[in-house]
């Protein structure tokens, strides 16, 4: 049946945000100049060697090269790359000012658990800055026993993005105990609290997951809640208000149809855009750019 048109969920758009001159220069190029400049965003990411290991690159050898990745941004139109200084500064320059660069500022290895889950920095605004990029990136354990060290690394560089006109990506991540004891981080629980924390502490794009459909063990009202996904990422992005909310993509799936009909569930309730990694660059090049291609007919339906 086809959807109503109607029903879906107007997006926050650049417009309607409280920016000074600089955030607004550099997240107009990242919305309206690079990618599908239609106001959406798509974005590719290039952390997992860092939070993952050289693991995830098992399945496709060809991706551990980020030159492989680079021109899979170039080639198939995003709107940035996001990965560390350490790439950014190897890899970066033949793409420079072609290839839209959001830089992670901070991350973690998976070799520990994430009971107390916690994201050190490792690059800074300045860096950012000397680098080119259009905005940065911060990782936030939401929930973790450790957050107090994260929110006080993120108000630094909160403070250094309003100072250099930085837009600020949160990657809103629930992990940590009491997180997994009321439902686990992809709850709707954790993920709701996770949007509308990024945006009471002042992200201007929050990276977040679909929520699951809630878990009994959610603390109320959540765990009565029977919603379907629409529902859920709707409640999501009304409680990110202001703040541009991106989806991930998650692990690589060879169901194309699935990985295109997600977008279309984002673009449909509210979301910005979409970060994809492994969905894209697992694959060959000629396979991921096809699929780069639907995904920039699918939010060529959503301007803003």
């Amino acid at each position: 049946m086809k959807r109503k048109s109607q029903a879906r969920k107007p997006r926050t758009s650049l417009d309607a945000l409280a920016l000074g001159h600089g955030k607004r220069t550099r997240l107009f190029r990242l919305l309206h100049g690079a990618g599908p400049g239609n106001g959406t965003l798509m974005v590719l990411p290039l952390d997992q060697g860092l939070e993952h290991g050289p693991t995830d690159f098992f399945p496709h050898p060809p991706a551990l090269d980020p030159d492989y990745v680079f021109r899979l941004a170039e080639d198939g139109g995003f709107s940035a790359i996001a990965l560390g200084v350490g790439l950014a500064e190897k890899y970066l320059r033949e793409y420079a000012g072609r290839v839209p660069l959001i830089l992670k500022l901070n991350g973690k290895t998976n070799i520990p658990d994430d009971a107390e889950a916690v994201s050190p920095a490792f690059a800074s605004v300045r860096d950012a800055v000397r680098l080119g990029a259009d905005a940065v990136g911060y990782t936030l354990y939401v929930g973790t026993p450790r957050q107090d060290v994260e929110i006080r690394e993120y108000r630094r560089v909160r403070e250094d993005c309003e100072r250099f006109g930085m837009p600020l990506v949160m990657w809103a991540y629930p992990r940590g105990r009491a997180v997994d004891e009321k439902g686990g981080k992809g709850s709707l629980y954790a993920q709701d609290y996770a949007a509308r924390l990024a945006l009471e502490m002042g992200a201007d794009v929050v990276k977040l997951h679909e929520p699951e459909p809630e878990s009994p063990h959610s603390p109320e009202p959540y765990a009565s809640l029977r919603e379907d996904a629409a529902t859920r990422i709707r409640r999501v992005v009304r409680s990110a208000g202001r703040t541009l909310a991106l989806f991930s993509g998650g692990e690589k799936d060879d169901r194309e149809v699935l990985v295109l009909e997600k977008i279309r569930l984002y673009m449909e309730n509210g979301a910005t855009g979409v970060m994809f990694g492994r969905n894209m660059w697992l694959r060959r090049p000629s396979e991921a750019l096809a699929l780069t291609r639907k995904v920039h007919a699918i939010l060529a339906r959503y301007p803003r």
